[in-house]
């Protein structure tokens, strides 16, 4: 007997979010069809001429407008940016500098200052773990 494998294939909302684009800027066959593995993987390795456009000027998604921006998703939003944004629109939110992005990236700065503060501290605590305390 021969074992059939199928091919893994996935929803066009998740291959979007794997290639980090916007799912509702890319062509209508792929957002009607399924992606396969195999087709992720053409995809990420030798992009098409849409999704190097995509992921050059936009619209992106909101992760990626949070990456670029260097702000978290829940800033976005306390920053009132709840849809897709171009890369000229983000690098116009980047030279005007809104009183909202100041604050966001200053949030950031101090989670992200914290977060190396505790990974030291944990890292502390397993160098000397080895020999029980009594």
């Amino acid at each position: 007997m021969k074992s059939h494998q199928t091919a893994q294939t996935m929803k066009p909302a998740t291959a979007a979010k794997k290639l980090g684009v916007y799912l509702e800027a890319t062509p209508a066959e792929f957002q009607e069809g399924v992606v396969s593995r195999t087709e992720l993987n053409a995809l990420q390795s030798d992009p098409p001429e849409w999704l190097v456009e995509l992921r050059r000027n936009g619209p992106h998604p909101r992760p990626v407008v949070a990456a670029k921006l260097g702000v978290s998703i829940a800033g976005l939003a306390r920053g009132g940016i709840t849809e897709a944004l171009t890369t000229e629109q983000i690098d116009a939110l980047k030279k005007d500098l809104p009183e909202w992005l100041q604050k966001e990236r200053a949030t950031q700065a101090e989670v992200r200052k914290e977060a190396a503060r505790i990974k030291e501290k944990n890292a502390e605590r397993g160098e000397g773990s080895g020999a029980p305390r009594s």
